[in-house]
């Protein structure tokens, strides 16, 4: 299972580099290669926010992954539910990079739409903790109930954030994305460190 959702990882986080072009000399118009480049940045930033989920993603699913001595079937539909998420989160950062700046609802559309991807891909990532901690016997050692509630209180923390973004999103597409990128840190410390620790004591 872990290598083949490594896989995935690698093939969604390798798209979306796709979406950042080089300008061609007969499109600058008389403008400098670097106003061209200046001119792109959306595509940078969006690009940059979603390269984080992806990795922060990855590395959380790793050591998920170590808590685990067995997966059964339903752990392993709940990680195609995650997987799903995460191969799809170039075709909406693609859309927000093209409608960030652009002067109607069509920026904000495109925002709401990149942030209910991240609330579908936080819901598959609590579902697939869930799926990996629900039996005892799954593990390489049994976690404490207290540790498992506290890792859910910091996953629920996020999710409720991601949430939020649905409706900055409708403020603000650049505040958005920007809170992804806040979310991203967040999520960069090790959520089931407590857990671990509290195991081996």
């Amino acid at each position: 299972m872990e290598a083949f959702s490594d896989g995935v990882f690698a093939i969604a986080i390798t798209l979306l580099v796709l979406d950042l072009h080089v300008p061609e000399p007969d499109t600058l118009h008389g403008q400098s290669l670097g106003a061209a480049l200046g001119h792109q940045w959306p595509s940078y930033f969006a690009y940059l926010v979603s390269f984080l989920v992806i990795g922060i993603i990855w590395i959380n699913h790793h050591a998920m992954c170590a808590l685990a001595r067995r997966v059964d079937r339903r752990t392993l539909f709940a990680n195609l539910f995650l997987l799903l998420t995460v191969s799809v989160i170039p075709f909406p950062t693609r859309l927000l990079a093209t409608y960030l700046t652009a002067r109607n609802s069509d920026a904000h559309t495109a925002a709401a739409i990149y942030a209910a991807t991240m609330v579908a891909m936080g819901i598959a990532f609590s579902l697939l903790f869930l799926a990996f901690t629900r039996d005892a016997r799954t593990l390489n050692t049994p976690i404490p109930p207290e540790a498992l509630r506290a890792a859910l209180r910091r996953f629920s923390i996020g999710g409720l954030c991601y949430l939020a973004t649905v409706g900055i999103a409708y403020l603000s597409p650049v505040a958005m994305l920007a809170t992804h990128a806040l979310l991203a840190v967040y999520y960069c410390f090790d959520q089931l460190a407590p857990a671990r620790v509290t195991r081996a004591g």
